[in-house]
């Protein structure tokens, strides 16, 4: 029989899929699952752009330009506009999701070998795009006892090699919650200026700050705008996942050159989600004022939850819709298997994604777990208590 590549055999599984079949089958044996494993948000997708989607009239179901329609280019120039980006339709590549425009850019700036500096944990498939494209993540560690705030840049320094070519961030973040301040984006300016490097911003939770804090781009800072590449999606800003719609954003006219190339080999990005696309963009402000005051309560009944429960440790995050929590529990992987596959609280059980997958060495994370606060506030108290019942009778608890 054949042998599949080096590259399939290596690929890393996702953490936040992988126990799937876990859950698949308690549902089968009649639990409800309570889905905090993955950042698919139960919000309702605005109005407009459904309405978008079932007003389509058209008689060809036709390719688009690679780099992206100019018409919902142009909507996305006027939607980053209200957030000061200094952008035209020239700067922007619409990719197939979010995960599309890390792969090109990944591709586009790097080559085979070339070291990424990406503070961890970090989102779990930024693990498999490097490993597609051949290069190389090199982890600086964030920790739970600092609420997961960007590592010194003395850490980052450290790391630093003649291979190192970018420093990847998400804020805020995934899977974290963690928002980068000011400092901290002018930390990454200077260090980005003295070594030559590009900086990665994953923009997906751009949307979601709370407590009055304010979200930071690196692309807004001065100096740096030939140093930075966006990475965006529509998926989380208008509950849109299944759109997959994003695009790349960079000022840096080689960058563009070289990931038009890649774009033009995958052809374009899907028309129908463009036009979705055009529609979202004029998305009234009262549809995100909503959603953050929903997702405020969602994170309050969740930590409040979580740091009542003997044992747990889970810092209040400033953004994005995630935490990471640290659980008296042995192996957090072996945990989130058995609460699907022997446990359930009338007959109620919950998925969580083991975090040690959103590290580069899953030593790393043993005992923590991502959650994402997606689903309304009944679930989500009943998913609580779940885990407080469950975390009471786990034979591998460790206080």
């Amino acid at each position: 029989m054949p042998t599949i590549s080096n590259k399939g055999l290596t690929m890393p599984a996702s953490p936040i899929r992988k126990l799937s079949p876990f859950a698949e089958q308690a549902k089968q044996n009649g639990k409800k699952v309570y889905h905090l494993n993955i950042g698919q948000p139960d919000i309702e997708t605005p109005e407009n752009v459904i309405a978008a989607i079932k007003n389509i009239d058209f008689k060809i179901w036709a390719y688009t330009a690679s780099e992206g329609t100019i018409a919902y280019r142009k909507k996305l120039v006027s939607y980053y506009h209200k957030f000061n980006y200094n952008v035209s339709t020239d700067d922007i590549i619409v990719t197939t999701g979010a995960s599309e425009a890390i792969n090109i850019a990944l591709m586009a700036c790097l080559d085979a070998g070339d070291e990424i500096i990406i503070p961890e944990p970090f989102y779990a498939n930024y693990n498999g795009f490097s490993h597609q494209s051949n290069c190389v993540i090199v982890p600086v560690m964030s920790v739970i006892e600092n609420d997961f705030g960007l590592p010194p840049i003395s850490e980052f320094e450290k790391l630093i090699s003649p291979k190192t070519r970018a420093i990847f961030i998400c804020n805020p973040n995934n899977p974290t919650g963690y928002l980068y301040s000011m400092q901290e984006m002018l930390d990454l300016k200077q260090l980005a200026l003295k070594y030559d490097l590009f900086i990665f911003s994953d923009e997906a939770y751009r949307e979601f700050c709370y407590d009055g804090k304010t979200f930071i781009s690196p692309f807004n800072i001065p100096g740096l705008q030939e140093n930075v590449v966006v990475i965006d999606t529509i998926s989380k800003r208008y509950s849109a996942c299944g759109a997959r719609l994003g695009c790349l954003i960079t000022k840096n006219k080689n960058v563009i050159a070289a990931a038009l190339k890649f774009a033009q080999t995958r052809l374009s990005a899907g028309m129908v989600e463009q036009i979705a696309g055009e529609a979202a963009v004029d998305t009234p402000d009262s549809y995100f004022t909503n959603v953050i005051n929903e997702y405020t309560l969602r994170r309050k009944i969740l930590v409040d939850s979580l740091n009542a429960i003997e044992g747990v440790i889970c810092p209040n995050p400033g953004g994005a819709f995630y935490v990471v929590a640290q659980l008296p529990v042995d192996d957090a992987e072996k945990f989130c298997q058995w609460i699907l596959e022997e446990f359930d609280y009338q007959n109620q059980t919950v998925m969580m994604a083991p975090a040690a997958g959103f590290y580069s060495n899953s030593t790393a994370g043993k005992q923590q777990v991502r959650l994402a606060y997606v689903l309304n506030i009944n679930d989500l108290t009943n998913a609580m208590l779940c885990l407080k019942e469950a975390l009471k009778v786990y034979p591998g608890r460790t206080i």
